[in-house]
């Protein structure tokens, strides 16, 4: 009996490191590494409605239910918990912030905010636009309220708000209470706690949130579940240049702070039997010039008045 217990228990240990061990293609390739790169993820991480994608926007189709969202709790100032899990930054959310709308079944609770980056401004974004990469990727992560139906296999469990990261000139003062939190967090594992910050001052200008686009898909970590309503907004996030390389030069993969943390982005998965919608903002007929809109109409009248 004890022999068997101690199989047991060995089977368990292996069957839960082997789940666990996963990393990034970065962290695979070092010298000595055991962990389970990208092309190795285990779970539903092969099937075939999997994230990020590439998204082509001319062949986007217009879906006139994909209207602006309503964020609820957005613009409280909280002081938020920042930590270090060992592949990205994450801020835990908790209660309080909410988003409906959008087209959504149901409404949605923030649970945590996490970002994706590289050094470089052209590699550090999961999802990219027209082939198109930034410079990271920031992902606001949403489950169904406790009120909602959550069936085990049901596709829209989470809903994951999307924003490219673009490196620009000037400071942004949204970010800058996480960016000063990084040198805490150093180390996988450790925490801190951010001064004072809202989610909204993050985000980009409310009236630029009209413009977005849909697609089901999966989580981009392991096990990669196919439960995601993606919402990648066209509009970007800048950060300054320095504020943007404080991610790869304060945070690190291991305890013994020999790899920095950068390139955590999983490579483009097959789009495959999937169609991205987009949304159709109010005004986008007027894109055309005003003169051309006017002519015809002109035209017409002048006719019939010479007539």
């Amino acid at each position: 009996m004890q022999l068997l217990r101690a199989l047991l228990a060995l089977a368990y240990a292996v069957s839960y490191t082997t789940a666990a061990h996963w990393c990034y293609e970065i962290q695979a390739k070092e010298p000595n590494s055991h962990c389970q790169g990208p092309a190795d993820w285990t779970g539903d991480c092969k099937k075939t409605h999997q994230s990020p994608i590439n998204i082509a926007t001319t062949e986007a189709k217009v879906n006139p239910n994909l209207k602006p969202f309503t964020f609820i709790g957005y613009d409280q100032k909280k002081k938020w918990v920042v930590k270090n899990d060992g592949h990205s930054v994450k801020m835990m959310l908790g209660n309080g912030s909410f988003i409906a709308g959008g087209d959504l079944p149901t409404q949605y609770q923030a649970v945590q905010l996490h970002l994706h980056w590289s050094q470089e401004s052209d590699r550090g974004s999961e999802h990219s636009i027209d082939g198109k990469h930034f410079a990271m990727e920031m992902h606001i992560v949403h489950e169904k309220g406790a009120s909602s139906n959550k069936e085990k296999d049901s596709k829209d469990k989470i809903s994951v708000l999307a924003f490219m990261v673009e490196v620009g000139d000037e400071m942004n003062p949204g970010f800058q209470p996480l960016v000063e939190a990084l040198s805490h967090i150093s180390k996988p594992n450790t925490n801190a706690t951010m001064r004072e910050s809202c989610l909204q001052d993050m985000l980009p200008k409310k009236e630029e949130l009209v413009h977005y686009f849909r697609y089901p898909g999966s989580l981009t970590t392991p096990d990669c579940d196919e439960t995601v309503i993606w919402t990648v907004f066209k509009e970007p996030i800048k950060l300054h240049k320095d504020q943007f390389l404080k991610f790869s030069k304060e945070l690190y993969y291991d305890e013994e702070k020999k790899l920095t943390m950068k390139d955590n982005v999983r490579p483009l998965q097959q789009l495959g039997n999937r169609q991205v919608f987009k949304s159709h903002a109010p005004g986008q007929l007027l894109s055309l010039p005003l003169t051309t809109l006017l002519v015809p109409t002109l035209t017409c009248l002048v006719t019939s008045f010479l007539q």
